[in-house]
């Protein structure tokens, strides 16, 4: 593991491996960059592929103010990390909350990105302003993360794995598939309060910040090349058209349903490495 610290003080963990042009990859929610472990040393073969960890989740820091979650902070770490390790342009992956910090970032930094995919995602402030009473039902912990603390935080803090692990079984799939060690490596991560503390503020954020600021933003469209990823059996794949919802957004868009429920690249990591290498070696060709 490495570290870098922002000039926001913000310790940002990662790690890198292989060479070639670079690729960052952002996790999601519940859940660290060792969600990448079988992806990036396929990648790697030809990519410097760099795995980083969200502000306020899995080795970063943990902020203690709802503000400082919001995907704009979360994508600013990211950009300054990659500058940092000499990389103005590369491509940016991101699942769940990191595809959500992946889609901030193209809009307040859209000249580093080589390239851009998003996991699992329909656009947050389609989801939070047309929401379904079925998207409601599933993904009904984007409110209750999102109550006044410490409420969320007391209830999750009397057994964090019964409840994080109730979110990884259940949006599509089960438990079936996740590898022993990157389960290890989330539950070192969310058993600590101050994690559970954050990622309660980064739903928080998602309301009270996010929101507004995707409402502002409505209308822009990205032309960088975009490859749009969903689990075949997920929520989203279930309740949404999700490559349509990206459709006004996302001028030069590719994409395509993978097995597996919303956590594909846990459970099906050698489906998710090659879709993900044929993207990216077609836009470096």
């Amino acid at each position: 593991m490495a570290q870098f610290t922002t000039p926001d003080g913000i310790t940002i963990a990662y790690d890198q491996t292989g060479s070639g042009p670079p690729v960052l990859l952002l996790h999601g929610f519940p859940q660290t960059r060792a969600m990448w472990h079988a992806i990036a040393p396929v990648l790697a073969r030809d990519f410097t592929v760099i795995t980083a960890d969200l502000r306020g989740y899995g080795d970063s820091t943990k902020p203690s103010g709802m503000e400082d979650m919001s995907f704009r902070a979360m994508a600013r770490d990211q950009v300054t990390l990659m500058q940092h390790l000499g990389f103005g342009q590369f491509h940016l992956v991101g699942h769940d909350r990191g595809g959500r910090t992946a889609h901030r970032l193209a809009l307040d930094h859209h000249t580093a990105l080589l390239s851009l995919t998003l996991m699992d995602i329909v656009p947050t402030h389609l989801l939070l302003d047309d929401l379904s009473k079925e998207v409601a039902r599933a993904y009904y912990h984007w409110f209750f993360l999102a109550q006044p603390a410490p409420f969320p935080e007391t209830l999750i803090g009397h057994d964090p794995d019964a409840y994080f692990e109730s979110c990884l079984a259940g949006w599509g799939g089960g438990m079936d598939g996740f590898a022993a060690d990157a389960l290890a490596a989330y539950r070192a991560a969310w058993r600590k309060p101050d994690c559970i503390a954050s990622m309660c503020n980064d739903y928080r954020a998602a309301i009270d910040v996010d929101f507004g600021l995707d409402a502002a933003d409505l209308g822009r469209c990205i032309d960088t090349p975009a490859l749009v990823l969903f689990g075949a059996d997920g929520v989203m794949g279930r309740a949404y058209d999700v490559p349509a919802t990206w459709g006004a957004r996302l001028s030069n868009m590719q994409s395509a349903a993978l097995p597996g429920g919303h956590f594909f690249p846990d459970t099906h990591p050698k489906e998710t490495a090659e879709a993900l290498h044929r993207f990216l070696t077609s836009i470096t060709a």
